[in-house]
């Protein structure tokens, strides 16, 4: 398709714009944006196409729209925020500060193997609905409850949602506040990103609605049907080499354009973000504005074991056999994020991703609402703005 692309590039970026356009012409977007930064300012700031698959609403500037798991990356951040300001230990027991976490020999578990995926709690035992998950509490209790899948620290397996109620209710016990609230009053509010964890209704009208990736037989999934009843919500078959990620199975395309899920914070998997706000906090952390050197240097040390292959995503798809985690964050072991392997970012399932690359001094992200088969920087649309990125910076 074509699509009237809007915005700015600062001059020598234009390579950008031109994947962009193909992005639209050759890649199957339908509405998204793009941004980067050097040295905190703006070189790229483009979006374009539409905010839904009717093309009765176009994407703006200030459109907003569901990043999926690009939104750990700001959970994360929420964890280092505390940890740099001496509130929380990153290597204390979870139950220090949730002490109901000590159930079912989860007692020694140390807060940094929740953010780097090792706890071994990627999912409740106690099948949930879909909608259990805007029952922050409810989820929380559950999880609190859960024996872990496998021995803590033994191996990596990806938390596909567990991660955003784990690290969000430690934010919680801290600071009294949600996740989402905390975010919002101590970074994006501050650094005035479009970024939010639990969307105000105020905000829905900017909300780019989620398109289906096409189906294999061509045919576009429709994204606006009544929802279909919600099964058990569990992200394991039988044991954990047998597994079915929350993300992709109970979070239906029909869900997340809604009001509800809109405002729930599910802090794993429902941010609302512009490319340009994930952009400013990501230049704000590389560029040494929200932590100290020290606590930028902790959370991008990795925390996988060399070659260590993730229990969860190894057995679900090939890209997730070997991703190597920092402290809430995806190292660059792919290069998904230019040439500098101490780059880290997140990314989400469809095609969202953000990064900071702190001694290029650079950001990056890229938002879309029609979703593809690859994540974490590895969809093809993400791939050619971050290679023509990179190719200006020479």
């Amino acid at each position: 398709m074509t699509a009237r692309i809007h915005g700015t590039c600062a001059p020598g970026f234009e390579g950008v714009r031109e994947e962009f356009e193909r992005n639209f012409t050759e890649r199957g977007d339908l509405g998204a944006s793009v941004a980067a930064t050097v040295d905190g300012e703006f070189v790229v700031d483009l979006w374009g196409g539409d905010a839904d698959r009717t093309g009765t609403r176009a994407w703006e500037r200030d459109s907003l729209v569901n990043v999926y798991s690009t939104t750990k990356g700001m959970t994360a951040l929420g964890a280092h925020l505390l940890a740099d300001r001496g509130e929380l230990d990153l290597d204390a027991p979870v139950a220090r500060y949730w002490p109901e976490f000590a159930q079912e020999g989860k007692a020694d578990i140390p807060v940094r193997w929740l953010l780097s995926h090792r706890s071994g709690v990627f999912a409740p035992h106690e099948p949930l609905t879909s909608q259990d998950l805007y029952d922050w509490d409810k989820v929380c209790g559950v999880l609190a409850a859960t024996p872990p899948w496998w021995k803590p620290g033994s191996v990596q397996g990806y938390h596909a949602v567990s991660y955003g109620y784990l690290v969000g209710e430690v934010v919680r016990r801290i600071t009294g506040v949600s996740l989402g609230t905390f975010l919002r009053a101590e970074v994006t509010g501050p650094l005035g990103a479009d970024v939010y964890v639990g969307t105000p209704e105020s905000e829905h009208a900017r909300c780019a609605n989620m398109v289906r990736p096409v189906a294999s037989d061509g045919a576009a999934n429709a994204a606006d049907s009544a929802t279909p009843p919600a099964p058990p919500v569990r992200s394991i078959d039988d044991h954990p080499l047998a597994p079915i990620t929350l993300a992709m199975q109970y979070l239906p395309i029909e869900n997340v354009n809604g009001a509800a899920y809109r405002c729930a914070e599910i802090p794993a998997a429902n941010g609302h973000a512009s490319a340009r706000g994930l952009a400013k906090v990501y230049a704000a952390l590389g560029g040494g504005k929200l932590l100290g050197e020290s606590a930028l240097e902790r959370l991008r040390t990795r925390q996988s074991e060399p070659d260590e292959r993730d229990l969860v995503l190894g057995a679900m798809t090939a890209w997730g056999e070997k991703w190597e985690w920092g402290l809430g964050y995806m190292l660059n072991l792919y290069g998904q994020a230019g040439p500098n392997p101490r780059a880290f970012g997140h990314g989400g399932m469809g095609g969202s991703y953000a990064f900071a690359d702190p001694e290029n001094r650079v950001a990056y992200a890229y938002v879309m609402n029609q979703m593809g088969g690859g994540t974490s920087g590895e969809d093809l649309r993400s791939v050619h703005l971050v290679g023509a990125l990179y190719r200006a910076l020479r």
